[in-house]
């Protein structure tokens, strides 16, 4: 498996065109995504022959983690007939990532809304999807991390706060957590009540491996996880915290989607990669305060 520490960046399909503009030494990992790489379902592929090749040339330059958007290990079908189960676990392992992480959303094949679906935070839910969380671990053999998510609405039938929720899950499957700041920024800005602060005080810190960093964009009073802007000040200072406090975290991987995610322009130009490279400058420059100060 690769060796995995500091601040990496996402390249999904978006960035992929912006990476001519962005110097490929400012980042000392890729994170790349199990759905992109993944042949359908009913063929006789795990990983698609056509993507290969970028594999191997991401391969040839960095070290690789894998992520997974459309895993649906979450839902009620079998676990064996998940798309986790069925194409990321080994495209994980032909990444060579030291671990698999995944959101943590509701889904099934026929629904059309899993992309920001939460689970539902309540105790029932933790005893359930912590079993189907060990056991994917379990098949994995590697660590299983759990990705807070942005969304519009909390699930119906919630009765507890999303940190408890997390915080019972990893202590229930004993997995682990990529802990998005952006999207706990998010979702404080949209929700009253919702306590940034306060999340990060209830959720196990050291179970955190991995952070994601990103910016975002308010359009008709909403707050929008577009991952299209620079990384707002709260999200950096939280950075902050988790670096000081979370004594197991190895990566810091800063997301950006490009023009296709917002209403900034539509043409990929030189701002784009300055935005990237300035993000990815200031959070090594942390990571490499924090290293110091770990001795």
């Amino acid at each position: 498996m690769a060796k995995i520490e500091g601040v990496g960046l996402q390249l999904n399909p978006t960035v992929l065109g912006l990476l001519e503009t962005v110097d490929r030494s400012s980042y000392a990992f890729a994170e790349l995504l199990c759905d992109q790489f993944a042949a359908p379902l009913d063929c006789g592929y795990v990983l698609d022959p056509a993507m290969r090749p970028l594999l191997h040339q991401v391969q040839s330059t960095h070290p690789v983690v894998a992520h997974g958007n459309y895993g649906n290990e979450f839902g009620f079908e079998p676990l064996e007939e998940t798309p986790s189960v069925l194409r990321h676990m080994a495209i994980a392992h032909e990444m060579q990532s030291p671990w698999y992480a995944d959101h943590m959303f509701y889904g099934f094949q026929a629904s059309a809304f899993v992309w920001s679906s939460p689970l539902p935070f309540s105790r029932a839910e933790i005893e359930r999807v912590a079993g189907r969380a060990a056991a994917l671990q379990d098949r994995l053999k590697m660590p299983l991390l759990h990705e807070n998510a942005f969304y519009y609405a909390r699930f119906p039938g919630s009765e507890i706060e999303e940190a408890e929720f997390i915080a019972g899950l990893v202590e229930r499957a004993q997995t682990h957590l990529l802990l998005d700041l952006h999207n706990i920024h998010a979702n404080s800005t949209n929700f009253e009540g919702y306590d940034a602060w306060k999340f990060l005080r209830t959720i196990p810190l050291d179970r955190v491996i991995e952070v994601h960093l990103a910016g975002g964009q308010w359009i008709d009073g909403w707050y929008h996880d577009f991952h299209c802007q620079a990384v707002p000040d709260p999200v950096w200072e939280m950075l902050a915290h988790v670096l000081d406090n979370a004594p197991r975290l190895q990566a810091v991987t800063l997301e950006v989607q490009g023009p296709a995610h917002s209403s900034r322009s539509r043409d990929v130009d030189a701002t784009w990669g300055e935005m990237i490279e300035t993000d990815l400058r200031r959070a090594s420059a942390m990571w490499a305060s924090r290293r110091a100060g770990l001795g």
